[in-house]
């Protein structure tokens, strides 16, 4: 029943996916959630270590779309910056923004990946969709008043998920070694 909470993979942090990886599993695009996936929720600002992954991805013909709940003016903010598209107001975790950015992407839900901090909405949602999914690690350790809750519930969901599936753990890239916990 829990399942649909279930990643795909669980990375310690999206700068450590490379296109070799996702070409590797036919991925051809990624969509990303924007507050402490991309970017720490209270920071809009990229680092350094973001712009130079967005510029690999660019570099490997991959696509980097941002979906995220929040307003269009916070995400049209970021996204500028970076020089990347964006699906706002993407109702996460119902399916309506991931057709959205595959209709802007114009691939089938198989060759994109989801990448997000969030299994009750980024997770969820993708797996709704039919889209394969990372789990990453919050950038930072707090959150914004709406996701405190949510976490609260995710902390229960994975615990029960890892007891469930005991390959289920944080790794370095989509195939790497275990990190130890």
């Amino acid at each position: 029943m829990l399942n649909i909470f279930k990643p795909t993979w669980m990375i310690e942090a999206i700068y450590h996916l490379t296109p070799e990886q996702l070409k590797e599993q036919n991925i051809k695009a990624v969509l990303t959630d924007l507050d402490n996936t991309l970017i720490a929720w209270n920071n809009p600002d990229g680092t350094e270590e973001l712009i130079q992954w967005i510029k690999v991805m660019e570099e490997a013909g991959i696509p980097v779309v941002i979906l995220s709940n929040n307003n269009d003016e916070r995400v049209k903010r970021v996204a500028s910056a970076l020089n990347l598209d964006y699906v706002a107001r993407a109702i996460k975790p119902t399916v309506i923004g991931f057709k959205k950015a595959e209709t802007k992407l114009g691939l089938p839900k198989e060759e994109i990946l989801m990448v997000g901090d969030q299994i009750m909405t980024d997770v969820w949602g993708a797996n709704l969709a039919g889209i394969r999914t990372v789990l990453v690690k919050p950038i930072i350790n707090s959150d914004a008043w709406n996701t405190k809750l949510n976490r609260f519930m995710e902390l229960r969901i994975m615990n029960y998920l890892i007891k469930k599936n005991p390959d289920m753990r944080w790794r370095k890239s989509l195939h790497g070694e275990r990190v130890n916990e």
